[in-house]
């Protein structure tokens, strides 16, 4: 499943992160998001979701939550 399927505060693990931009790439693994880290969704929006990955909180739009597969 993906990020914009999951319950709020549940916390899940990283599988997937389907893209092909390797900058986007390289940005969520500076900010630790990549295969086998925990990511908690704080809160669904409309423009996207709020997130909760390591010590911080981030926004992700739609396109790369529903790119981003947990389990």
């Amino acid at each position: 499943m993906n990020l914009r399927e999951v319950e709020e505060g549940k916390e899940y693990i990283i599988q997937q992160i389907n893209t092909d931009d390797e900058e986007l790439n390289a940005f969520l693994f500076s900010l630790g998001c990549y295969s086998g880290e925990a990511i908690t969704v704080v809160m669904q929006k409309k423009s996207g979701c709020i997130v909760s990955i390591k010590d911080g909180r981030y926004h992700i739009d739609t396109p790369l939550a529903e790119a981003i597969l947990v389990s």
